[in-house]
């Protein structure tokens, strides 16, 4: 049924790195949602008054918060579509990681109040008007939810979207708390034991732990995490799989939100070929990254002079010598500039975050290692830090 939805009302459905396409899917997912929470909010609220049920009286309060988010949700790809402007030259993106944060603080606000009403309910606690109308009214309620979760969860996996994976952990809890519900509504007519309350607040609990597991995940890309290891790998396979590049380096990746990735890369190329021909070499790269991948790439390029005296057996020095550090990642940029007494060897080496050694002891050791062979060679290193693993 998703997949029909999907066909009917998102034109080109497949081609989920479109903008306008993401915007598709956000407005019909909003759009459902606003419409199936008010309908269950408005059985439910009705159902718990008759029934003199918090639970359930607090679980239709749940589905309008629900019909909110989905509001939110509307609202959020809308303004995520906008285009760029003076203030924002890379696009609004990312008000969908905002609309994502914002429907995870209304779930923690709804466990809040659900866990103040069960405490009242658990203190004062009332017996319930059961009717099998009462069950069923609930039974469709987890039906829909069900529904409604897989519908979600299908939408922001297509789309990657963190707001529609949010909405969909909503409805996903939604089932849980309405079955709940309605295990306290059975257990108290048959059983005649009132744990409406207790249910209420077990059910608060785990909204409460859902919505903060919610808000850190949809803060993180907005505090700047770490870039898809596998689109990493695409951009790496693309740049290497050309004829003429030797290695790569300093891959930098930006993410301005779902559709809005930036990229930087270092491209490293034989200095004796034509500098125009290199140059269209690193052009190809560029667009081909750009046209498969979706995002806006820049290349730089590094010219190595192949044929310099001393550069392999150099970088096999380094290379051992910095392979047992640990957070010590590679090196790149190997030059020389002679001297009438002594010889600048001259590159960058790459570090991590969680290097425990400084830039003096590895410069120290790696200075050592060379100049046991080499004792008029002096090396200026520049340390880069790795933000991206390669």
């Amino acid at each position: 049924m998703n997949e029909l939805l999907f066909r009917k009302f998102v034109k080109d459905c497949e081609n989920v790195k479109d903008s306008r396409v993401r915007d598709s899917y956000g407005k019909l997912a909003g759009a459902v949602g606003i419409v199936s929470n008010s309908l269950l909010c408005m059985m439910k609220i009705v159902i718990g008054w008759l029934s003199g049920s918090i639970a359930i009286v607090a679980d239709g309060i749940n589905n309008l918060a629900d019909a909110s988010s989905s509001l939110i949700t509307l609202i959020g790809f809308r303004l995520a579509a906008l285009p760029e402007d003076d203030e924002h030259p890379y696009g609004h993106a990312r008000i969908e990681y905002l609309a994502g944060m914002a429907v995870s603080v209304m779930i923690i606000l709804v466990g809040v109040e659900l866990g103040k009403s069960s405490i009242e309910k658990i203190i004062s606690p009332e017996p319930l008007e059961f009717s099998w109308v009462l069950a069923a009214v609930l039974l469709l309620a987890i039906v829909i939810k069900i529904w409604q979760a897989r519908f979600n969860i299908a939408a922001g996996k297509k789309i990657d979207s963190l707001t529609l994976m949010a909405t969909g952990a909503d409805s996903r809890n939604d089932v849980i708390s309405t079955s709940v519900v309605l295990l306290g509504v059975l257990v108290g007519h048959f059983a005649q034991v009132q744990i409406d309350g207790y249910l209420g607040l077990a059910v608060a609990i785990f909204i409460l732990w859902s919505g903060i597991s919610l808000v850190r995940e949809t803060v993180s890309p907005l505090l700047g995490e770490a870039p898809d290891p596998e689109l990493v790998r695409e951009i790496a396979q693309i740049a290497k799989s050309h004829e003429g590049i030797l290695d790569i380096h300093d891959l930098a990746v930006h993410n301005y939100g779902p559709g809005k990735i930036f990229a930087s890369i270092h491209l490293e190329v034989d200095a004796a070929v034509d500098v125009m021909k290199s140059h269209d070499l690193v052009d190809n790269v560029e667009h081909e990254i750009a046209e498969k991948l979706k995002i806006n790439v820049t290349a730089h390029m590094d010219p190595v002079d192949l044929s310099a005296p001393y550069r392999n057996e150099i970088m096999e020095i380094v290379k051992k010598t910095i392979e047992p550090i640990e957070g010590v990642i590679s090196m790149h940029d190997l030059r020389f500039v002679s001297g009438p007494t002594h010889t600048n060897v001259i590159f960058d080496i790459v570090v991590s975050s969680s290097c425990q050694y400084s830039q003096e002891e590895i410069k120290r050791i790696i200075d050592s290692a060379i100049q046991t062979k080499y004792p008029n060679f002096f090396t200026v290193i520049d340390f880069d830090t790795s933000y991206i693993k390669l």
